[in-house]
């Protein structure tokens, strides 16, 4: 995609890009999303957008950091939005840069959405999701014949006033083999016990991704019955994606191959 062909794909009052950054390793950026940030004329990102990636953009490009880490200042929701409009309205080219998939647990349907409404054109560039990336360079396949047929993505943090208040982990822990949780490491503590309301074990297998396919990433693997004790003696925090299931058994086998180029 050159200059002129997003150029000539926006209309008068500019096009909001909606793009997923992926996990942190800028080789698994996919090539449309990096054309994009080339010829952007401004770059609004999240927080842990790696630098790697940032240095993709445009020199020239506005930009500008509206990350949310817990514990911090940052935009809320609402102005996000706003701010994506009121940029449309100044530029072409508009990059949305959201960390690995907009539409995984990423805000990106809000976004469009609102966006839309407002009559700005909108268009989605997804992007590898740290639930699939985060296991894979750990060695953990988060399906397997073997091991586990079906996987569930669930957030482990969730905001007063969405349509549905909580969570049913029981249910979740009898239907899925494999889950994958974002955002949960401060509420682990909750998550387990409800998982084990709905039979799963204390002998269950889990593992926390630190910063997943950076070039940091850290990995803590335990079972429920162990895991809280390692995160407190390790300090292991967050950002991090825990993996539940007999698919964590693997990465002992599988955790050593190479994985960045």
């Amino acid at each position: 995609m050159t200059k002129t062909e997003i150029k000539q794909a926006c209309s008068t009052t500019g096009k909001v890009y909606l793009v997923g950054a992926g996990p942190g390793d800028p080789g698994l950026m996919t090539v449309k999303g990096k054309a994009l940030l080339e010829h952007a004329d401004c770059v609004i990102h999240d927080a842990l957008i790696s630098p790697a990636i940032l240095a993709m953009m445009n020199p020239n490009a506005e930009q500008i950091h509206a990350g949310k880490r817990r514990g911090q200042h940052s935009l809320m929701q609402t102005e996000i939005t706003a701010l994506l409009i009121a940029k449309a309205q100044e530029h072409a080219v508009v990059v949305r840069l959201k960390g690995g998939d907009p539409f995984v647990f990423g805000r990106g349907g809000e976004e469009m959405m609102d966006l839309i409404q407002a009559g700005i054109s909108v268009e989605i560039v997804p992007g590898i999701t740290a639930g699939v990336a985060a296991p894979a360079y750990a060695g953990i396949p988060i399906t397997h014949r073997n091991y586990g047929s079906s996987v569930t993505f669930v957030t482990g943090h969730e905001h007063a006033g969405k349509y549905q208040p909580q969570v049913n982990w029981a249910a979740i822990a009898q239907s899925s083999d494999t889950i994958v949780i974002y955002m949960g490491i401060h509420n682990l503590a909750h998550i387990l016990p409800a998982l084990q309301a709905g039979g799963k074990t204390p002998e269950t297998p889990i593992a926390l991704i630190q910063w997943g396919t950076c070039p940091n990433q850290t990995e803590l693997v335990g079972t429920f019955a162990t895991i809280l004790q390692q995160i407190e003696e390790t300090g292991f925090d967050a950002p991090a994606i825990a993996v539940v299931g007999n698919v964590v058994n693997l990465h002992g086998l599988l955790g050593a191959a190479p994985h960045q180029s």
